[in-house]
């Protein structure tokens, strides 16, 4: 209980303490977008790898040298919130996530995620989410990685292996804009926090990156069937992996 009181408390201090820290990025951004884009990605990293230190986890990181210095199309499995604070404070380049749409709710942190290039998805709403998908080809096209987990919603199942089905929909963004697919494998997440609920507990899980899927080179019916190849592929490292935590 005292790492969820701890982290609690150190996400509310950057939230009030970065206000000024925010309007001052927001500043550099207008007289240089992408030195103010980094800075920003840095500092939210910084903060993320501090929480991953306060909630002791331990991490093993398999296939860095998958993710290509490129705008890629990141896609993983879902079963915590501690996914996001684990996968984006190791991106490279400038990245934004989709997010659900009730994300917008919270002030502040709703600023901070749109500044960082996330986007939030109406699922119910057919023409918004379309037109989220098409934001997030421009984004791709102009050098900012998207990630999506494509289950939709955070995975509640006992087994981490047995995976929601992906949705097809948001893999447009790969076929559309020509980027690579980057797969990604999170074994153990939900221990972190999910699994015991107010407890946050010292974890290790295991983060691997799979090599790069180009569409254009993969036959026409995997090309149909993105997401049903892509999550074999995250759930074969699901697998292998398994025996390390």
């Amino acid at each position: 209980m005292i790492r969820f009181i701890f982290v609690a408390l150190f996400l509310f201090l950057y939230l009030i303490l970065g206000i000024p820290v925010y309007l001052i990025l927001r500043l550099i951004c207008k007289i240089n977008k992408k030195a103010g884009d980094y800075a920003s990605l840095r500092l939210v990293q910084w903060a993320f790898r501090v929480i991953l230190k306060i909630s002791g986890t331990e991490i093993t990181v398999i296939g860095e040298e998958n993710v290509p210095d490129e705008a890629v199309l990141f896609v993983g499995n879902h079963r915590s919130y501690f996914d996001i604070v684990l996968s984006y404070s190791r991106c490279p380049i400038r990245t934004g996530y989709i997010a659900k749409k009730e994300m917008e709710r919270y002030p502040l942190l709703s600023n901070w995620m749109r500044y960082l290039h996330c986007l939030f998805l109406d699922r119910k709403d057919i023409k918004q989410g379309l037109k989220t998908i098409l934001t997030a080809i421009e984004k791709i096209k102009s050098g900012i990685s998207i990630c999506i987990f494509p289950e939709g919603t955070r995975n509640k199942n006992k087994d981490e292996l047995e995976l929601l089905p992906f949705h097809e929909g948001s893999f447009k963004i790969a076929s559309k804009s020509g980027c690579a697919i980057i797969p990604m494998a999170m074994n153990n997440t939900a221990e972190i926090f999910e699994a015991h609920m107010p407890k946050i507990k010292s974890t290790h899980v295991v983060l691997e990156y799979g090599k790069p899927i180009y569409v254009k080179e993969l036959s026409k019916e995997d090309q149909k069937h993105l997401g049903t190849y892509t999550q074999n592929i995250i759930y074969e490292m699901l697998e292998k992996n398994k025996s390390l935590v």
